[in-house]
């Protein structure tokens, strides 16, 4: 399959053929198989403080005539501390014990327990080969949400990747025929729930990935406009082109980075 390659006017300078990564098969399962592997990298471990609950002086003993005990009071045996006595007589309140004002839980979690899921190595790739499938597929882009243009797929020329200025990208993006895509991307929506009061109050919707050979002066131009990203080709995952694990991102390539593709023959 061939994909024509504009330039920053819009402009057709020619056309170049895309390897192998771009016919593996559609796997929609894969992909969210390997994108929750992922995830699963980046969460952090946490458990309960390793005293917490335990640091009261309750005890209660059970032996017969024991001195502070239990036995033929009839009461129950629950770890009790002494508030006030008088004589062999206590005043007690429970405590450690869970269900107590104060107590321990009772399955707490730890923090030595396992988060990461794994997947195989073979899978992982075939999976990223379906990803990057996907991005050319236009009703799967479109299923996604992304307004797509008429002519997508299509390539970047090389010389986008030496645009250096936010507004030059912006520009070059509208002549292409992104500038619905964008306008969505910008229309936050009020995020519902905690999150509004913890700095989270918009939720930013998922724009175009721009994939290039090498990362330049093109990143430093885009990382102001919102929901947009550039990544080097080789730094590709499947998280970035099925973000949620939701196949079919926008994705724009440079054919500098699709002959990089194919000639360092990658995630083969």
């Amino acid at each position: 399959m061939k994909l024509a390659i504009l330039d920053s006017s819009n402009n057709k300078t020619g056309e170049l053929k895309l390897p192998f990564q771009f016919e593996e098969e559609y796997r929609p399962d894969l992909i969210k198989r390997s994108v929750l592997a992922i995830q699963s990298h980046k969460r952090q471990p946490y458990a309960a403080s390793e005293g917490a609950g335990k640091r009261s002086s309750a005890k209660l003993s059970r032996r017969r005539r024991k001195y502070r005990g239990s036995y033929g009071i009839g009461i129950s045996r629950v770890p009790r501390k002494i508030m006030t006595r008088r004589g062999t007589r206590m005043n007690w309140v429970g405590a450690f014990a869970p269900g107590m004002v104060g107590g321990r839980r009772a399955h707490p979690p730890k923090a030595e327990k396992i988060w990461d899921n794994k997947i195989n190595e073979k899978e992982r790739r075939k999976a990223l080969r379906s990803a990057i499938a996907a991005t050319i597929i236009k009703e799967i882009v479109r299923e996604r949400g992304h307004i797509v243009p008429d002519n997508y797929p299509f390539l970047l020329d090389d010389k986008f990747e030496l645009i250096e200025k936010t507004k030059a990208a912006l520009d070059s993006f509208r002549k292409i025929g992104l500038e619905s895509e964008l306008l969505r991307v910008e229309d936050r929506k009020v995020r519902a729930g905690k999150g509004k009061s913890r700095g989270r109050k918009y939720r930013t919707k998922k724009g175009p990935l721009i994939v290039v050979s090498k990362l330049d002066k093109l990143s430093n131009a885009v990382s102001n406009i919102p929901g947009m990203e550039v990544v080097d080709v080789s730094s590709l995952n499947s998280e970035l082109l099925a973000p949620g694990g939701k196949p079919g991102r926008l994705t724009l390539w440079t054919s500098s980075a699709i002959t990089k593709l194919e000639k360092e023959k990658l995630f083969s």
